[in-house]
This record gives C-alpha cells, structure tokens and sequence, in this order.
C-alpha cells in the first residue's frame, strides 16, 4: 500500500482557502474588531475568532464576543495584553465589574450610538462575564497560546438559585397587552400571541423565516432554535397561527418579522415597541418590560393552571427543571408572603382601635 505523505509546499495550489471564511459572522465580526486594534499579526483576533465560532448558538456566540470585548478593553486600557494576563488583572477586572456602567442606547442619538450610563451588571450578568472570559482563556490555553487560565481562580458571584430578574405580569395584565397589541396592528398582535402562546426567547422568534411555518401530524409548526443550538418544532396554538397568518397575508418569503423597509426585526426596536405597547395597556412596569416578561408568563400561568412541570420544562427548552420552578417560585415569594396577612391582621387591629369609644 502506498504510504500518504505530504506533498512540496511548491506542488500546493496557491489558490488557498481561508478557513476564516467558514466562520459564523459573529466570529467574524469579533476577529475584525479585535484586528482594527492588534493589527493582523497579533494571534489574539485569530484566536478569538476561533473560541467564538465554536459556540453552538448565534445567541452564545453574540454574548460571548460581547464580553470578550469588554474585557479586551479592560485589559489594554490597563496596559496589558489580554494573552499575558494573569489572575491579580483578573481579580480586579470582577471587581471592576460590580461598579462600572453598561452601554445604553443614546436617546435621540445616531442609530446604534450607545454610552456608559446604565447601571452595572447584575450578579448574573458578571457571572456570565467572567464565565465568557474563563472560556476563552481555557481555549486559549488549549491552542498552546497560553499557559494558564487567568480566570480559573477568579472567585464567581453567588446566584441565587429561586431568583429571576424578569418582571413579572398579572394574568389580567397579560390580557391587556395582547389586546391593546390587537388594536394596535396585525405584526403587534402576532408578535405577542407567538410571545405568550409558545414562550420563545425573543432571539429564537426573530430569526425565523417566513417560509419556516411547518405542518406535521395535524399541527402548524415553527421551528424554535433552542438554547444550545437545539431545533425543536413547537405547535402553533389556532390563535397564534390565525394571528400569525392574517400579520404576513400571502406572503412566504424573507424575514417572519419585517420593519416597514422590509428589514428583519431587530432585539432593540421590538423591546422599545413592547414598551410602547405596555405604556398603553396601562402596566405599571412598562418601562422596564422585556419580551422575556411573556415568556415568564407561559411559565408561571401553566404551572399555576397545574399543568405538569415536566411538560412546561419541556416547551421551553430548559435542561434542568430548577430553572423552570424558578419562575414560579418568585411568584409564589410575592403572593404568599407573610406581609400581606401581617398587613391584614395589624389594619383589623387598628379598625377596632379605632372604633372603640374616646373617653
């Protein structure tokens, strides 16, 4: 048998592939940034690039790049190359972290302009941080470009387990949002239909094609990318496809949800739309509701109708039931907490007080 061995380098075909072209964009996207600023020699973009296209979701790879970035800036804004950091940069970048603003979008600024006037992250959001960052530098130290992992030691925010930051809705208060949604046009009135019927994160819903509407044994179909790269066929209740159809008419092609320009539907517009939307409906919360809010919602209405976890765990993609009980549980530390019946009891105490005679 013939042995395979490597051919000259003079025999290759100078018409080579770059394998950077086989990147999802947000690779791509994070290795071009990265280049403006270490120029094309450095490793860093490349293999950064690399670590982020090996991420399973668009959604992963987004939040990933978004944090490497901001870690990138602390790094260098330190003086220090993010491939020769070490754990005392580490450290005081988590420290960092509990106090520094987070970019918002400027109000009557250029589209996409943002500032650091938010609040800073929350005990979640600097877990995630640093868990992006220990990930990069695991991959990193696997590719031999470094020798140790700089986060590895970094102590992580304790997370509370049965907390959720989403605000949640009243059941009556969901039912004033779709309808004020109904009244105000078809794309509102689909869009919080599929929202609350089916519990998608909002990412899943917006990159969906028109032409993804399924059918399978008896049931209209969308399917949802779930968490992880996962694809899931989830049934369309008749509300949310009658919903659904009467917002695209005849058409079947290009984005499910368009701007009047014919654009994909972009995270940011529709939370400012939901809002408006909220506003209307009359929510106290309108201006801090998430498109997440209606997936609380699916959550907690299901389990408080008794229908099994397991099933509602099951729809919305969560690997661990943990995760789902967690939604209700917050609802539950709320409605039953011992204030109201202390309340009730001190202002019964007061009542009688009050109408006993005055001397």
């Amino acid at each position: 048998m013939t042995d395979l061995v490597p051919r000259p380098a003079a025999e290759l075909s100078t018409d080579r592939r770059d394998p950077r072209d086989d990147w999802p964009d947000e690779a791509k996207h994070l290795r071009d940034h990265l280049a403006a600023i270490y120029g094309d020699d450095d490793p860093l973009p490349t293999i950064a690039g690399a670590w982020c296209a090996r991420q399973r979701s668009k959604h992963t790879r987004r939040a990933y790049a978004r944090n490497l970035i901001r870690w990138e800036d602390y790094a260098r804004t330190s003086g220090i190359h993010p491939l020769q950091a070490k754990l005392p940069l580490a450290d005081a970048y988590s420290n960092h972290l509990t106090t520094a603003p987070t970019m918002r979008r400027v109000k009557g600024g250029r589209v996409g302009e943002t500032a650091p006037t938010g609040p800073p992250l929350s005990d979640s959001g600097r877990a995630q941080a640093l868990a992006a960052a220990g990930s990069f530098y695991t991959y990193a130290v696997r590719v031999q470009a470094m020798d140790v992992d700089p986060f590895a030691s970094v102590l992580r925010p304790r997370i509370d387990p049965d907390y959720s930051p989403t605000a949640g809705l009243l059941p009556e208060e969901t039912a004033a949002l779709i309808e004020t949604a109904r009244q105000h046009d078809a794309r509102s009135y689909a869009l919080v239909m599929l929202l609350y019927l089916l519990g998608p994160r909002i990412d899943e819903l917006l990159s969906l094609d028109a032409d993804q509407i399924g059918y399978s044994r008896g049931h209209h179909t969308l399917p949802l990318r779930l968490k992880g790269g996962k694809r899931k066929d989830s049934p369309l209740p008749p509300l949310a496809y009658d919903a659904l159809l009467a917002y695209l008419g005849d058409r079947r092609t290009g984005p499910l949800f368009v701007t009047a320009s014919g654009k994909r539907w972009a995270e940011p517009q529709v939370w400012k739309h939901l809002r408006m939307l909220a506003r209307r409906a009359g929510i106290p919360q309108a201006d801090s509701i998430k498109p997440h809010a209606l997936r609380h919602a699916f959550i907690t209405d299901n389990l408080a109708d008794e229908v099994p976890l397991e099933r509602v765990q099951d729809a919305v993609g969560h690997s661990d039931p943990r995760t789902t009980q967690r939604y209700n549980r917050r609802r539950r530390q709320l409605d039953d907490h011992p204030a109201y019946g202390l309340a009730a009891r001190l202002a019964g105490r007061l009542q009688a007080e009050g109408d006993e005679p005055t001397a």
